[in-house]
């Protein structure tokens, strides 16, 4: 099984997460949030990327024992879908948000039967709605048998994880927020005041403004 207190540690390790509770960051959804998640730099160092790869794949292996295609999510999840469904020798393909407005005009690229039992591979996970959006758009043209997500980061969001539910979708993190906040604690990057705040966020993080 994987480890979520080493796998945080590695994103620690090559700043792939940022915290700041004073100058938070700001979401495309306009969410002002104390943390950024970027595992795009762990693909700039081989072990690291060796190892993150390797976690996905151990899910997979355990949990879906009978996958026969692996989906990337574009365009953070191409990478590390490739390189899983390489290891596990799996067909592989990806999925845009939208179909593409030139050439053959494809949301899903690569080959595909329909019917072939599929496992996605994520990036990141916040509220779950881009993911189930994947999911419905692999559904529509015939591959009816998503059972699962894994990722490397969630955000732990009560919502995505009703949402998954409610989808009839297993979903598997490597690595969640509130490990980060855990072992953000233990290194002393941040104090136990600090540590109530940014959980504070996890619970209602549309109405956060960040620390006044």
């Amino acid at each position: 099984m994987t480890d979520a207190k080493v796998v945080a540690e590695k994103l620690l390790q090559v700043n792939a997460v940022k915290l700041n509770l004073h100058n938070p960051f700001t979401w495309a959804s306009g969410w002002k949030s104390p943390i950024y998640c970027d595992n795009r730099r762990v693909l700039s160092f081989p072990f690291i990327r060796d190892f993150i790869k390797s976690e996905l794949c151990n899910i997979v292996f355990e949990r879906f024992p009978d996958a026969e295609l692996l989906a990337g999510v574009a365009t953070a999840g191409i990478a590390w879908g490739a390189m899983a469904a390489d290891q596990l020798k799996l067909p592989y393909i990806y999925v845009r948000p939208k179909p593409k407005e030139h050439g053959l005009g494809n949301q899903i690229e690569g080959n595909y039967e329909k019917g072939q039992k599929t496992i996605v591979i994520e990036d990141l996970v916040s509220t779950g709605k881009s993911s189930l959006q994947v999911i419905d758009a692999l559904k529509a043209e015939g591959l009816d048998e998503v059972t699962g997500m894994v990722s490397i980061f969630t955000y732990d969001f009560p919502v995505a994880s009703a949402a998954f539910k409610n989808a009839g979708i297993e979903y598997y993190p490597l690595t969640s927020y509130p490990e980060l906040v855990k072992l953000a604690i233990e290194k002393g990057i941040i104090s136990n005041q600090q540590e109530e705040i940014l959980l504070k966020w996890r619970d209602d993080p549309a109405n956060w403004k960040g620390v006044l």
